[in-house]
């Protein structure tokens, strides 16, 4: 039977209702897959190459007592033979004059106070040339300035003005050697006593890990640095003094202080410098107990020559190398690489780590930020920052209405 025009209507009504739901629901599903986040890329850390190089092989003598270490490198490169408190001979002076300094400071260029010497320094001279000890001419009424007293004292290593020098800033040289030991203790050099300004008691001992520590603060006292570094030196009434050590200035050697005793033996404190990778480095050593002098040398050249090749300039990161990968689920991929350069100067087998992290990326330009690379480098750390080395885009209409199930993952 014919539909009344009321069922009509009502069919009409409710096709029309349908019509307009589908559409509504097109359009909301057009919109909702072309306006939803898309996920974020897949990323894929690269294993970094390995870094930390081969151990050096230092070559030390067969006898004897040492220690080396760098200026700016904790602890020691390396050591040999006994390294319990020996007699330091004339390496006592090193302390004498930090002691000194400490007391009567010195700036700069200054030469410091005038000095007059007294018949009672000429007593001294003649005490410590009848011990056998080593001396520099002195005379009553004369003047040096401070400065030139210290040189006195360390370039020939004249036993003489070092006690001159102690009884003229502390009093007497028993108030000297109180201050001495105060001073050894607040500088954590718990293995070194001395037992007079020289070093010629063989009571003034000193390890050689302390005594390495003992050369870095010379180093880092500007006027003894330079005075443990001149060859020689023209003085008032004493003429010219020459540096007891003979490697001055020749294989790097830039200090500091030579002694010998028959407790002692040949003994040096040493300082010397190479660069590598633009930087110079500085080495501070002690070698006790030698035969002598000449053998002494011959042996701490050997050994800076098999120290400066185990300083090694490390490439840590060149600029574009890929540390990690990007791919997105519609197919395009790109890397996070070095921005930069990277490299280090290191000693031996120094362990170096290399550590990358990928940040979370859905779309990007090429330098985008994408991370960082951290290389631990023993004690010091590297950061070099990471970047896209290609675009990441959104995937467009077609593939966004063809994977409504990985927008709605993502």
């Amino acid at each position: 039977m014919p539909l009344t025009r009321r069922q009509t209507f009502l069919r009409r009504r409710i096709a029309v209702v349908a019509a307009l739901a589908l559409t509504l629901g097109g359009v909301g599903y057009l919109a909702g897959t072309g306006l939803a986040p898309v996920p974020a890329a897949a990323v894929e850390l690269i294993e970094p190459a390995t870094l930390t190089q081969p151990a050096a092989e230092l070559v030390w003598p067969d006898d004897g007592a040492g220690s080396i270490g760098a200026v700016g490198y904790p602890g020691l490169l390396g050591s040999t033979g006994d390294q319990g408190s020996m007699p330091i001979a004339s390496i006592t002076k090193m302390v004498t004059a930090l002691v000194l300094l400490e007391e009567k400071p010195l700036n700069g260029k200054e030469p410091g106070p005038d000095i007059r010497f007294t018949d009672d320094d000429v007593d001294i001279y003649y005490d410590v040339l009848a011990e056998d000890g080593s001396v520099a001419p002195v005379s009553a009424g004369m003047v040096l300035s401070q400065r030139e007293a210290f040189e006195a004292m360390l370039l020939p290593s004249a036993n003489n003005y070092s006690i001159s020098l102690a009884i003229w800033a502390f009093g007497s040289v028993d108030a000297y050697l109180a201050e001495a030991e105060a001073w050894l203790t607040d500088n954590g050099l718990t293995d070194t006593t001395v037992a007079d300004t020289s070093g010629l008691s063989p009571a003034s001992v000193s390890s050689p890990a302390d005594l390495v520590r003992l050369g870095k603060l010379v180093l880092a006292d500007p006027v003894l640095a330079e005075i443990v570094s001149m060859e020689t030196s023209d003085l008032p009434i004493i003429g010219t003094v020459s540096n007891t050590n003979k490697l001055l200035g020749s294989n790097g050697v830039t200090g500091m202080k030579t002694g010998t005793t028959d407790e002692a033996g040949a003994c040096l404190l040493y300082s010397a410098e190479f660069s590598v990778g633009g930087e110079t480095i500085t080495v501070v050593g002690v070698m006790l107990g030698g035969d002598t002098h000449s053998a002494l040398n011959a042996s701490i050249v050997d050994l800076l020559d098999s120290v400066e090749p185990g300083f090694r300039e490390v490439n840590l990161a060149d600029k574009g190398t890929a540390y990690a990968s990007y791919g997105t689920q519609w197919g395009q991929t790109s890397r996070a690489v070095a921005a930069e350069g990277a490299s280090a100067v290191v000693w031996s087998d120094t362990p170096i780590t290399a550590v990358p992290s990928a940040r979370p990326v859905t779309l990007g330009k090429v330098g985008d930020s994408a991370g960082a690379i951290d290389f631990q480098v023993g004690e010091s750390t590297v950061s070099v920052p990471l970047v896209l080395d290609g675009e990441l885009t959104d995937p467009g209409p077609a593939w966004r209405f063809t994977h409504p199930g990985e927008l709605a993952a993502g």
